[in-house]
């Protein structure tokens, strides 16, 4: 028997709206910072995204579009990463993510691999069309695909996961 989830869809006129943000934005703030210490961590584990996706998943399309848009932003003007070339690619992805995530949660009121994997098939996907057409390198468009497929993976696994430990939220 599924057990009850409490999904959210905060709206740009709430506090709890941006203090959710505030919350996730430090997460993709820290989490990159660790992956960091792993070499080629960044491009393997892909953690901005990380909690990009529990923000839009759990509290709405507001919430995550201010956390995928603050998120690579402030890294980069705290830490010089992502490299400011990478921003706009950065971007268009988290937004993609924001908005899958945001639309997934709506449709379906639930939390399910599958659903999750659809939205970072999405994602990833309409974003690998996006980076093709803004770099003209396949080879850069299929990046996430080579190397982040643990990333991926951790999206997957350990959004379902987080977003399970806090569904009754």
């Amino acid at each position: 028997m599924e057990s009850t989830v409490k999904l959210h869809s905060l709206k740009v006129v709430e506090l709890k709206s941006y203090a959710f943000a505030l919350l996730f934005v430090a997460g993709n703030i820290i989490l990159p910072q660790v992956s960091h210490l792993v070499p080629m961590g960044g491009m393997m584990l892909l953690p901005i995204y990380f909690f990009t996706l529990i923000a839009a998943y759990k509290y709405g399309f507001f919430t995550g579009l201010l956390t995928a848009v603050a998120s690579p932003i402030i890294n980069h003007a705290l830490f010089g990463m992502p490299a400011a070339e990478m921003l706009p690619i950065l971007l268009i992805k988290s937004g993609l993510l924001a908005t899958a995530a945001a639309y997934m949660a709506q449709r379906t009121k639930e939390i399910k691999l599958q659903n999750l994997l659809l939205v970072i098939l999405f994602y990833q996907g309409v974003g690998m069309v996006a980076e093709f057409a803004l770099t003209g390198s396949f080879v850069a468009a299929m990046q996430d695909i080579r190397l982040g497929f643990p990333g991926m993976l951790l999206q997957l696994f350990g959004g379902y996961f987080c977003l399970k430990a806090i569904s009754k939220w």
